[in-house]
């Protein structure tokens, strides 16, 4: 559905395609997906006035005092939930978070990413963001609960036999056409039971909202065929890793990326360290970086994967754009889509060019230096709300206390950490 429809239109044409259930989907300030589901009866209603929560159980919210919260959804995010019955169908509409008063909700992180997305286009900036997202398939035992047993034993590239998730990726790629979803590629990755797929560059929020509609999606395919999906950065401590690769180009002015490389990359070497804490949120993302093609140095180049932010090699659309290859899918896209595309507006606006210093520097190596990193940034500060930094740094800090306390933290945090991803 486009921009131009009404509300009314919009009911009218659920109706013809036979919906009764309506998901109003959101974010919380780490990325999970929350919704609830109304009738289509309730929709209109919904567009007008809003569907009320109680915002104090949502971690990272609001306190029991001031707790009610109104979900709005945002029309232009219709989708229908192909995995659900064709008969009483589901569509789901991504949500705008409001105070009953009308204003804004701060720890509504996709209303920040459009705000900065606006911001942009009023500076005539395009800026587009393309994603590489891995992920283990692990089976699951006599009581649907999932296990550390991948699906398979495959590697990097293998086909069927060895592949046993051939099958769930077409499911998964047919599942994402239907839904509008643009991908490029899917392939098992190197890691048993690992899979990766491949997204094709679209503006930031539209690329942000795929990333969630995705891992919803996967997860649910996955649990239809008795797996789990799991987007945790290092599942298996003597496996590789999962990431979450985000290719960026900045254009304006009929000058695209060639042109703006070393001033975008510079901005973000710039703030990487503080905002780590963003892109690399949970204890058992710091098993990851320093590992197999997951970089901890603060470097850039040309080719290598073990490089901190890869410039493609080749020629055309596909060079034109800088890989940034430390994020994990336990960040919220919404938060790190802003950050980094402030620090790269940044780096373009101040004309910032490498600096020799960061040679030999690296990222911060546990949860609770990355916190550390960040209390301390006035660039977070000045890009964030005041009130979702300080929830977001409390929490982080109480996760590193709750890992670091047992007898074996390492195995603590995957356990804890597990199923947020």
């Amino acid at each position: 559905m486009a921009n131009s429809f009404t509300t009314a239109e919009i009911i009218s044409y659920a109706k013809d395609q036979d919906v009764s259930f309506v998901r109003l989907a959101f974010c919380d300030i780490f990325g999970q997906l929350k919704n609830i589901s109304v009738s289509l009866s309730t929709l209109e209603r919904a567009f007008s006035e809003g569907v009320r929560f109680d915002a104090s159980q949502i971690r990272g919210f609001l306190n029991v005092e001031d707790s009610d919260l109104l979900l709005f959804p945002d029309p232009t995010t219709m989708t229908f939930l192909p995995w659900r019955p064709s008969q009483g169908r589901v569509i789901r509409f991504y949500c705008d978070i409001k105070h009953p008063d009308g204003r804004p909700f701060v720890g509504d992180t996709r209303h920040m990413l459009k705000k900065t997305e606006r911001e942009l286009f009023e500076k005539d900036y395009e800026f587009y963001l393309g994603s590489e997202l891995e992920f283990y398939l692990f089976k699951t035992d006599e009581n649907g609960d999932p296990t550390y047993e991948p699906m398979d034993r495959a590697s990097y590239f293998d086909i069927a036999p060895l592949d046993k998730g051939e099958n769930i990726r077409r499911e998964i790629c047919l599942t994402l056409e239907e839904m509008g979803l643009k991908f490029e590629s899917s392939h098992h990755e190197k890691g048993p039971g690992q899979n990766e797929v491949v997204f094709r560059h679209s503006l930031l929020l539209d690329a942000t909202d795929n990333i969630i509609s995705f891992k919803a999606m996967v997860k649910a395919l996955a649990a239809r065929n008795g797996l789990y999906a799991s987007f945790l950065p290092k599942p298996l401590f003597d496996e590789c890793s999962s990431g979450f690769h985000m290719n960026i180009s900045v254009s304006k002015d009929g000058k695209d990326m060639n042109y703006y490389r070393e001033n975008v990359i510079a901005g973000i070497l710039k703030h990487i360290r503080e905002i780590t804490v963003f892109l690399n949120p949970i204890v058992n993302s710091y098993e990851r970086l320093g590992g197999y093609q997951a970089p901890s140095n603060l470097t850039y180049g040309t080719g290598n994967r073990n490089l901190l932010i890869r410039i493609p090699m080749g020629k055309g659309e596909d060079s034109n754009r800088i890989e940034l290859r430390s994020p994990d899918n336990a960040s919220n896209p919404y938060i790190a889509a802003t950050l980094l595309a402030r620090a790269a507006i940044e780096g373009i606006e101040q004309n910032l060019k490498y600096d020799d210093s960061l040679a030999g520097e690296t990222l911060p190596q546990s949860l609770i230096e990355a916190v550390e990193a960040a209390e301390s940034s006035d660039f977070i500060n000045s890009v964030l709300p005041e009130h979702l930094v300080k929830c977001f740094l409390k929490a982080k800090r109480q996760d590193w206390i709750a890992a670091t306390q047992s007898n074996n933290p390492r195995v603590a945090a995957r356990e804890m950490e597990f199923y947020l991803t």
